[in-house]
């Protein structure tokens, strides 16, 4: 039997890292159990309602939060706060497929556009990898907010 997975990162800020890998994914962050959100509410508003609600400290809100494939067959992310700072590249890096069935120029172009909006979304550009056949079909590597590799392929 295979088994699912969970991909956590450490994070000193979860919520802000969970915003940007679910938009830069097309995930949902979900909402606090037994809520349904209504169209257009902030699932962190509902989060911060439910916690307060039900006496959680406002210091401790932050500590954890969750991105979700909405038609669950991706991985859920999870983000934890750690209080330690990233100290070296990753060893692990997750590689988001923007250009899939594109080969050459027209490939770089559609990861050129996708580069473009994950940088508006909070990302930073690292490099970009020339396609060199038939090895490399060309990438380019970015950073998250809080400054973890991933790749756009």
């Amino acid at each position: 039997m295979s088994r699912t997975i969970q991909v956590t990162f450490d994070a000193h800020d979860p919520e802000t890292l969970s915003r940007f890998w679910a938009a830069a994914m097309d995930y949902v962050n979900p909402p606090p159990p037994g809520h349904e959100l209504v169209p257009g509410q902030d699932p962190f508003e509902a989060w911060h309602d439910f916690l307060a609600g039900i006496g959680v400290p406002e210091s401790q809100w932050n500590s954890a939060s969750a991105a979700e494939d909405p038609d669950g067959d991706g991985p859920r992310l999870f983000f934890q706060r750690v209080p330690e700072g990233k100290t070296a590249k990753n060893r692990v890096h997750l590689d988001l497929r923007a250009a899939p069935g594109l080969q050459g120029e027209e490939r770089m172009a559609a990861l050129e556009a996708e580069c473009e909006r994950l940088v508006a979304l909070g990302a930073t550009r690292v490099a970009r990898h020339e396609p060199a056949p038939p090895m490399d079909a060309g990438h380019l590597v970015l950073t998250d907010p809080e400054g973890n590799e991933f790749c756009l392929d």
